[in-house]
């Protein structure tokens, strides 16, 4: 039971910031928006995160200046593509290269001094109970926060008009515009969120999952999350039950070599992306699903006539 126990709590905390990066990608691809600079949002949401932290020795301030920094950089990606109609997937590859580099440079100073844990909200009564109260009631805020998020933008979308009109501009910006929806503003107000829930999913990892700065420790996370949300065709509850499920693939290759399976570590590294690529051919094949959930103007530059 308690090596049952450790390996859920694990995959749980593994799989939140690949949720809280995919559902926020969601909503930006579904304003008709690729931003491909997720990786470079989580990583300096991962740095500023730690640092603040870490001057101030408040989990809540880290926490805090994470989202804003991703958020800072989602804005950057919104004026270039939104403002200046560059191109989408050049401009998010800039964004991650740049991300990487300055992230490196700020956290320099950073490199292997002890951070400022995120601690797990304790439910007496409740956080006691066997297997499920570590697991479901012995969290950290931010794993719940994770699920609230999903939950919220599942609902968004279904029930709200907010959600409606994010559809609409990313199945047709030209009738939206047509129709008077400011389509620009639209699409910043998606890439801010975003950006801050990129910022909250690199947050997460260097103040709750591996509480220090280690350069790259975001590790391809950031195109694992853009890879859920083609996965999961669009649709938020999707986007959770693969988050989930690719952090118990990630875990488990860990566990069973742990316990002796022999399993070469360079496989085990490579294991999620092949996953990705598995999961990617699966969906493409079935061509109604997608066609029917995917934004028809996602990646497409919008200019209002004049």
């Amino acid at each position: 039971m308690t090596a049952l126990e450790a390996v859920l709590l694990t995959i749980i905390t593994a799989s939140t910031p690949l949720l809280l990066a995919a559902v926020g990608e969601l909503v930006v691809e579904r304003s008709g928006v690729l931003n491909l600079g997720v990786e470079g949002m989580m990583i300096m949401g991962a740095v500023t995160g730690f640092a603040a932290a870490y001057a101030t020795g408040s989990v809540t301030v880290g926490v805090a200046a994470a989202i804003a920094s991703g958020t800072a950089m989602a804005l950057l990606f919104a004026f270039l593509t939104q403002t200046l109609a560059a191109n989408q997937m050049a401009t998010g590859l800039a964004l991650t290269l740049f991300g990487i580099g300055l992230s490196g440079l700020i956290g320099q100073p950073f490199t292997g001094l002890p951070g400022v844990k995120l601690a797990a909200i304790h439910i007496p009564g409740l956080s006691e109970l066997p297997l499920i109260g570590p697991v479901l009631f012995g969290q950290d805020v931010l794993v719940y926060a994770s699920v609230a998020i999903t939950v919220a933008v599942g609902w968004m979308f279904a029930r709200t008009r907010l959600g409606l009109v994010i559809r609409a501009v990313g199945s047709n910006h030209h009738s939206a515009h047509a129709l008077g929806y400011d389509v620009a503003g639209v699409r910043y107000r998606a890439i801010a969120f975003g950006g801050a829930c990129a910022g909250l999913a690199g947050g997460y990892l260097s103040l709750a999952y591996t509480p220090q700065w280690i350069e790259n420790m975001t590790a391809g996370r950031g195109w694992i999350a853009l890879a859920l949300v083609v996965f999961a065709t669009w649709t938020p509850y999707r986007v959770a039950a693969g988050a989930y499920l690719f952090g118990a693939v990630w875990i488990m290759g860990l566990y069973a070599q742990g316990v002796g399976v022999a399993i070469p570590p360079q496989f085990l590294a490579a294991l999620p992306y092949l996953i990705t690529i598995a999961a990617l051919l699966a969906i493409s094949g079935n061509r109604i699903l997608t066609k029917v959930n995917t934004p028809a103007c996602i990646g497409q530059t919008f200019v209002p006539d004049r």
